[in-house]
């Protein structure tokens, strides 16, 4: 359990209706100071309604949330200068130019004069735009454009940073620059990120969490989710011998080291594949390549298989799904279903 001076963003069942439907549906979870964390779903699932909540431009039906412990409630305004907020296809004016822009905003957030120069080069520095600071905005790539939002969203040194899609519609390169950026903001500021680019998320953040159905579904680091929901560990092996006598060196290894496919025949250096899976929590590939190698097998490869965030996505909102279907289906009258928000 964090320290609670340690925690930026703490929210207890947060609910909000749209008329009957509740796009968001009892949502908890705290962020620590300096943690970068991934937010996930399928559209419709409430991701948007919750980061608008947070940043204090939708009131929530109940609940409660505190930034920097102070009550979202009843102190919105006190919350605001604390949030950096950069929305979806962020609004920017195409006829300034970048460091006019930035000097803007931080005058309205109250950045005083003194120190707004040292802080704009500093942001300019950090979001890799110096050498851009005179180009008028509505001529700039969408990469430079995103990390102009970047650097507003930065600018007043705020505790908690809400990123929506931030890397959507950037080619590699671009996607490098601002992931390289969203990393540099670790043990700074608290970042919140949604997105659907998901190997993006898992390179990125410390923590996920899943949101399905307004609920959130599974949360935790990568490799947490990875063992909470599919339990085992499974290993990719090229090998030659006989296949009758592996079962019994595989169980010498792990009781629950087993194999789950093989290729019926082998190739024509007597080499086939095979699929192994274990419930262990270590790893037990250097321990199965020794045994294997001492018992007079040829090994040709051996590769650990890591679920991605993506098959840890699916499985957690596709299990979500169906826990939903009974109540679903008693929908007998053909009327369509609930909006999406």
């Amino acid at each position: 359990m964090a320290d609670a001076a340690e925690i930026t963003i703490e929210v207890s069942d947060l609910v909000k209706h749209f008329g009957p439907v509740a796009a968001v549906n009892g949502i908890s979870f705290t962020v620590r100071r300096g943690e970068i964390v991934g937010f996930l779903g399928p559209n419709g699932a409430g991701k948007s309604t919750t980061m608008r909540i947070l940043t204090g431009y939708l009131p929530a039906t109940s609940g409660a949330v505190r930034i920097c412990g102070l009550p979202l409630a009843s102190q919105t305004d006190a919350i605001k200068r604390h949030i950096g907020y950069m929305p979806e296809n962020n609004p920017l004016p195409e006829d300034l130019r970048i460091a006019e822009y930035l000097w803007f905003r931080g005058r309205l957030k109250d950045i005083p004069r003194s120190r707004l120069r040292s802080r704009l080069d500093e942001v300019l520095e950090l979001c890799d735009l110096k050498r851009y600071r005179h180009r008028i905005i509505g001529r700039l790539s969408k990469g430079t454009r995103q990390r102009v939002g970047i650097a507003e969203a930065i600018m007043a040194e705020p505790a908690v940073i809400i990123m929506d899609e931030p890397t959507i519609g950037l080619d590699p390169h671009q996607i490098l620059i601002v992931r390289d950026l969203i990393s540099h903001l670790r043990g700074r500021m608290s970042v919140i990120i949604s997105s659907h680019i998901l190997p993006e998320i898992e390179v990125t953040c410390d923590r996920v969490l899943i949101i399905s159905g307004g609920r959130i579904v599974a949360q935790g680091s990568p490799s947490e989710l990875r063992s909470e929901i599919f339990g085992h560990t499974s290993y990719r092996l090229e090998m030659a011998g006989d296949p009758a006598t592996l079962p019994p060196q595989l169980a010498a290894i792990h009781p629950t080291l087993r194999i789950t496919a093989t290729d019926e025949q082998a190739d024509d250096q007597g080499f086939r594949e095979f699929i192994l899976r274990t419930d262990a929590d270590t790893d037990l590939g250097e321990t199965l390549l020794q045994t294997l190698l001492h018992a007079g097998f040829r090994v040709r490869s051996l590769v650990r298989q890591h679920p991605s965030l993506e098959d840890v996505f699916l499985t957690a909102t596709r299990r979500s799904w169906d826990a939903t279907l009974p109540d679903r289906e008693t929908r007998r009258d053909g009327s369509p279903p609930p909006p999406a928000f």
